[in-house]
């Protein structure tokens, strides 16, 4: 059976998808061509011409369009239009190392990685994803070290991840980078030498994003967003546009219940509001229910996809724990923490190797003290925000709008921590 399953793994799937997509909005169309590629077969080397490998299981059928032709404007919104492509227009010039056919994972990874760091445009950024989420995003004074500092935050999800960076990947990060095992790198350019580095990992999809250098025009353009339905019916909505660009889009929190005003007593530091833009920023790429933790404009824990705020925000709490103590261990010990464990409780490793790193993780509160605590949507009652208050988060950063902000805005106050409202939810689903 795993066998079965792993050949299935390999397989590259023809798709009974027609060439040609089209799609009507009243009078308007839109047209689509399938996107095929010319990539060498692992074993043979022969050029098999395929679409994607397959779509989210092997077994799954699966086609990527490109929008050729047709110009939509719906009410006072025109969507995106054609000759703006960005992964769905990756051509086999732009696999710079094929590794094997993409399968849909791959892509939309990529996709949410562009949609991600075209925020992240002002410094050298770095983000790594995983279904479609990211594990790990960081700034940096340069490409590598804001790549370090990524996968620094998660090194465990990391693992056969999608690395997207915004600048010219450079032999530094090269080397990095090669020294772990992804799925995919994407970049605007390669520096000279930098691919004969990491083709050291042959499976590596190592892919030019040639457009990634106007990013910034797609931060105000929509797109159609399809959602498709078990009973094969359709909802269609317009893609969210973020209009929080910078620290003056943010207010402080304040709101009157019962007659009375509440209001923020701390404003942000200059530190703070890099803080709450980054993590609103990254927020932005994270499927909802969520709450994030920044630190230094670099991710610390990340929840996703919780059905309560209370629960998320434990969650990613447990999760900034997790990963700071395997850090930890893998710089003292060269091991991932989970490793350590085992080892010591089969009697292979002092246990005071292990207590050291829990000692040290739970003083330093996972990292979380003086960190930033970010909410795609309000807070409902307290109780959420105080799961990160009694970490020692210092600022937070929420829509607002709930009947409760005053209570909020009471739990911030009584902590000294500071807190900012955007107006505006970023449900991703």
């Amino acid at each position: 059976m795993s066998q079965d399953l792993k050949k299935m793994y390999r397989t590259v799937m023809a798709d009974h998808f027609p060439d040609t997509l089209t799609i009507g909005f009243g009078d308007q169309v839109l047209r689509y061509r399938k996107r095929t590629w010319k990539i060498a077969d692992e074993k043979t080397g022969e050029l098999i011409e395929k679409g994607l490998r397959y779509g989210e299981n092997p077994g799954q059928e699966a086609a990527l369009y490109q929008l050729r032709e047709g110009h939509l404007t719906l009410g006072d919104c025109r969507f995106i239009e054609p000759g703006l492509g960005l992964a769905s227009a990756i051509s086999e010039a732009d696999m710079i190392q094929a590794g094997k056919h993409p399968g849909k994972t791959n892509l939309t990874d990529l996709d949410n990685g562009l949609n991600l760091i075209k925020f992240l445009t002002a410094k050298p950024a770095a983000v790594i994803l995983k279904h479609n989420n990211p594990c790990g995003v960081a700034h940096g004074a340069t490409l590598a070290e804001a790549y370090r500092r990524a996968n620094r935050a998660d090194r465990i999800a990391a693992f056969g991840g999608c690395l997207v960076v915004n600048r010219t990947l450079d032999r530094e990060t090269a080397e990095a980078v090669a020294e772990n095992y992804l799925e995919v790198v994407a970049a605007p350019e390669f520096a000279d030498g930098t691919v004969d580095i990491l083709a050291r990992r042959a499976n590596l999809r190592i892919i030019q994003v040639r457009r990634m250098d106007r990013l910034s025009d797609y931060l105000t353009r929509r797109f159609v967003d399809f959602k498709s339905l078990v009973d094969g019916g359709l909802i269609i909505q317009q893609s969210p546009l973020n209009r929080i660009m910078g620290p003056e889009d943010l207010q402080l929190a304040e709101t009157v219940h019962e007659g009375q005003t509440y209001r923020i007593a701390r404003r942000p530091s200059a530190a703070e509001l890099n803080d709450l833009l980054f993590g609103w920023l990254v927020e932005q790429a994270v499927t909802s229910n969520s709450v994030l933790y920044v630190k230094d404009e670099c991710t610390v824990g990340i929840g996703t996809g919780e059905q309560d705020r209370v629960g998320v925000a434990e969650i990613a709490v447990y999760k900034a724990y997790q990963k700071y103590a395997d850090a930890l261990c893998f710089d003292r010990h060269g091991l991932p923490y989970k490793d350590l464990e085992l080892a010591v409780d089969q009697g292979r490793r002092p246990r005071a190797e292990k207590d050291a790193i829990d000692r040290d993780t739970a003083e330093a509160k996972g990292g979380l003290r003086g960190a930033t605590m970010v909410s795609d949507a309000f807070f409902p009652f307290r109780d959420g925000l105080d799961v990160g208050l009694r970490q020692g988060i210092t600022a937070v950063v929420q829509p607002g709008g709930s009947m409760r902000d005053w209570e909020v805005i009471e739990a911030c106050n009584e902590a000294g921590a500071t807190m900012v409202f955007t107006g505006q939810r970023a449900f991703k689903h």
